[in-house]
């Protein structure tokens, strides 16, 4: 295990899942290894599950020209994730 003072960036423990125990990169052998996974199709079911949600809330897929000002509701949703990453920071760091 290294401290900050190697100057590196410290990585939390994924294996014993204890927030207070920092691994530096060279160190994360003690991380489980998995096969790696391909994150665009999940993504692409995310996507899928999404606009089913909002065909479901307003009763039409999202359409060009629809009232809306799609740069607001971009930027509104913009702040909505860093408040949710802010969220996790503090519950990873508890601060």
């Amino acid at each position: 295990m290294t401290t900050f003072h190697s100057g590196k960036m410290p990585l939390y423990c994924a294996h014993c899942g204890d927030p207070r125990i920092m691994h530096m990169p060279e160190d994360l052998a003690c991380v489980k290894q998995t096969q790696p996974v391909e994150i665009w199709p999940i993504v692409l079911q995310d996507m899928i599950r999404r606009d089913h949600i909002g065909q479901a809330s307003y009763g039409v897929p999202l359409t060009a020209h629809n009232g809306r000002d799609a740069l607001k509701d971009a930027y509104e949703e913009a702040l909505d994730l860093c408040v949710y990453l802010r969220q996790a920071i503090y519950e990873r760091d508890g601060k």
